[in-house]
């Protein structure tokens, strides 16, 4: 059986609650977490709550990285889902841990997309330099 995706579900305890509550610093650290596993960044949300908390996702060609914080708990909650072979989320995060300041990240993994056979399953980004639509070019309705 091969998977299309790994998700990986991250808990992340003793944060540094300051860097928590900063839209733009959580922005920084999930933008080159994608980076330091060589995703290709698509586009990137983020809001800050007030009194405080921030939630984010990177949208990356294979998939997306997504965080929620809670900076009065010392918590954050960061999904990290990637398709095909060449990306390795571990080096995400490994980054994400290290730039909260987190000792002893907790981490689930989840494979997505199981089909059966021993064949490699081809991932679009990684077929002859093809790049993926963007969600904001125009797509046809389905009805």
């Amino acid at each position: 059986m091969r998977a299309l995706g790994r998700h990986l579900l991250v808990e992340l305890y003793g944060c540094d609650p300051e860097l928590l509550k900063k839209v733009d610093a959580v922005r920084e650290i999930l933008v080159a977490a994608a980076k330091a596993c060589k995703a290709t960044v698509v586009d990137v949300a983020f809001h800050e709550f007030k009194p405080f908390g921030v939630s984010g996702v990177v949208v990356i060609a294979e998939s997306h990285l997504s965080i929620h914080t809670w900076p009065e708990y010392r918590y954050a909650a960061v999904d990290i889902f990637t398709c095909g072979e060449t990306i390795k989320p571990e080096q995400a995060v490994r980054h994400i841990a290290d730039r909260f300041q987190c000792p002893h990240p907790s981490i689930v993994e989840v494979k997505r997309g199981i089909m059966p056979g021993r064949e490699p399953l081809p991932h679009k980004v990684e077929q002859a330099g093809r790049r993926s639509q963007s969600s904001r070019e125009k797509v046809p309705a389905v009805s």
